[in-house]
């Protein structure tokens, strides 16, 4: 219920009266707010308004907020706890009712009456499981898969490698530190934003590396092609170019330690077009025995969450036998054996040398790609390698 799209759908038929009194001083707060505000909240927002408001008793409400910050439960097993909750009303409603005619104080017709509302709100919750299957429609298919175009790249070097982003997508860029990840992202990500249309969702960048400022004023000079001076010269005429071409459609979430709960929430509430992570090794809340298995379950649930709202770009580290490769494979991925480089369904190395003159060169190699791509993507380079510059001054890469 802290999802206002399901408090939406409940408002009006579960009452405080319908849960568990221990908990209903918690849920009045909830719905309260939801009464004035049309945004989800996450653990901590509602932790924050029980804070404001009158409560009895503190350790007993910490300890609830506590649990549900730790709970990780489906939408769908929700939902069918509010309808059994529903249902068990409608049932208690039906038992006094009868017992009310049993003893004279009401026509039988009243009973009837409930019993056939509550047989019509079963039929209708009953048919509420919609089960949707992959068209048949051979045109539609490849329509979707591939004429359709998705998020394009502004190096066309990886719209014939890769070729468009689409829902459901899942991939990372990795290399060894001080190569150019962050401005890569830069460059790439604000070409995508200027790609929207005014009813699409956001980017979500969640950034916990280097400083939000500074990944910010990044993008700026990526998208408007500006070198740090040029961008000091005229600020709002340059801020009023850069919201014009992206449609102020860039937002980055910047915190050093980002929650995985903090992203499904922002998720649902802004329905992004695109999901970045920089570093997506260092999104909490996962557990497991090696770290190996650890960093596998944070690039499961990217995937999922790839295939529930957009397409999601990951970056994280190359290990050391990195350093200097110019082509790098899925071996050189960092702290890693088969579980994170299983998950993705593309992964661009991205190499530097030392050499002098060579400075401004990185080598993009595709060591895994199974995306469909695009009708202008090119077969032989489905997992290609390819030489590109990076213009720091401008915060971009650029095709040779």
């Amino acid at each position: 219920m802290l999802d206002y799209p399901t408090w939406e759908v409940y408002k009006d038929s579960l009452s405080l009266n319908d849960l568990p009194k221990e908990i209903q001083s918690l849920y009045s707060v909830l719905d309260n707010y939801h009464r004035q505000n049309t945004s989800s909240l996450s653990v901590e927002d509602l932790a924050n308004l029980v804070l404001a408001s009158s409560y009895k008793d503190k350790d007993y409400t910490m300890g609830v907020l506590d649990q549900l910050s730790k709970l990780d439960v489906s939408q769908d097993t929700t939902e069918r706890l509010i309808q059994s909750i529903l249902s068990n009303k409608r049932l208690k409603e039906i038992s006094l009712a009868a017992y009310d005619v049993t003893e004279g104080r009401l026509d039988v017709s009243k009973v009837k009456g409930l019993f056939e509302q509550f047989l019509v709100s079963s039929e209708v919750e009953g048919k509420q499981d919609k089960y949707e299957f992959v068209s048949d429609d051979l045109e539609e298919l490849v329509s979707s898969a591939i004429k359709k175009h998705g998020l394009r790249w502004r190096l066309n070097t990886l719209n014939k490698m890769l070729g468009s982003l689409r829902r459901g997508d899942f991939g990372f860029i990795f290399a060894r530190p001080e190569t150019g990840k962050t401005t890569f992202l830069a460059s790439e990500v604000t070409y995508m934003a200027e790609q929207l249309t005014p009813d699409s969702g956001p980017i979500i960048w969640f950034n916990n590396e280097e400083q939000g400022s500074k990944v910010k004023l990044r993008c700026y000079q990526a998208s408007l092609g500006y070198t740090m001076p040029q961008l000091f010269s005229d600020l709002p005429g340059n801020r009023e170019e850069f919201m014009k071409k992206t449609l102020g459609k860039l937002k980055i979430f910047d915190s050093g330690i980002i929650h995985k709960n903090t992203v499904e929430s922002v998720c649902r509430q802004y329905r992004p077009s695109l999901i970045i992570f920089d570093q997506v090794d260092k999104i909490v809340g996962f557990n497991a025995d090696r770290e190996d298995l650890k960093l596998g379950a944070i690039y499961t649930w990217a995937r999922e969450l790839a295939k529930k709202f957009a397409p999601v770009i990951g970056v994280c580290q190359a290990d050391g036998t990195g350093e200097g490769v110019k082509w790098l494979t899925m071996a050189h991925v960092a702290n890693a054996k088969t579980a994170k480089q299983a998950e993705a369904d593309w992964i661009v190395g991205i190499g530097k040398v030392p050499d002098s003159g060579y400075e401004n060169l990185r080598y993009l190699h595709a060591s895994k790609n199974k995306l469909l791509g695009d009708v202008d993507s090119v077969g032989d380079m489905r997992h290609g390698k390819c030489e590109v510059l990076i213009n720091a001054q401008l915060a971009r890469y650029e095709d040779i």
